[in-house]
């Protein structure tokens, strides 16, 4: 079971006083409302989805006759009808296979992921993790996106970034990234923001 987390700033307190388990909901919000990821009926993934404060919000946004998957090493409390979660490694192609068998998913419409490694401190090191698992959500969206699908992920910056950056354009055509305001200060998060991607 997820520990409660004990608000220490504005977007935690606006969090728990409406009700969503973490305030990274907030970058989500506003992702959509940059970027027009969600509307009802659509099939979503949630890669890294503990404590659902994600998946809280897809739900909503999806309406009933939607449904949102959730995955993550942690288990997940329950959300509502239209969430069926997983606790698993996404790594594991078997495992995610599985999962979808069993939820009657054969593609998705979007894969979100604001997963990130246990950080170490060394900053080189926590940004060659971000990115592999960032390659790993991509992985999954090669197999189980649907036409005209797409990917929001997390990715730290660092040195590495560039060259991420480029060998994701190689395969999607349209790539946006984007900072969002309930980043935490300091935070060398941005999200990138997938759609077209080639056969």
């Amino acid at each position: 079971m997820p520990k409660p987390y004990t608000p220490n700033d504005t977007w935690s307190r606006k969090a728990q006083e409406e009700g969503y388990r973490a305030r990274s909901v907030y970058k989500l919000m506003e992702l959509d409302v940059r970027f027009h990821l969600l509307s009802p009926g659509k099939r979503v993934l949630d890669m890294g989805a503990a404590p659902g404060s994600w998946l809280q919000y897809v739900s909503e946004r999806i309406g009933p006759k939607g449904i949102v998957l959730g995955i993550d090493l942690t288990p997940i409390e329950r959300v509502a009808s239209n969430v069926r979660t997983a606790t698993l490694d996404f790594t594991d192609d078997r495992a995610v296979e599985t999962f979808l068998a069993e939820s009657k998913v054969e593609r998705v419409d979007l894969i979100l992921s604001d997963a990130a490694p246990s950080t170490s401190g060394v900053k080189d090191v926590d940004q060659w993790q971000s990115l592999e698992l960032c390659r790993a959500v991509l992985h999954v969206a090669e197999k189980y996106l649907a036409p005209g699908g797409r990917v929001a992920l997390k990715v730290f910056r660092g040195a590495d970034f560039d060259e991420f950056l480029r060998e994701v354009k190689a395969e999607w055509p349209s790539v946006r990234v984007a900072h969002v305001k309930a980043s935490r200060d300091r935070s060398r998060e941005v999200y990138m923001v997938l759609s077209g991607r080639r056969a």
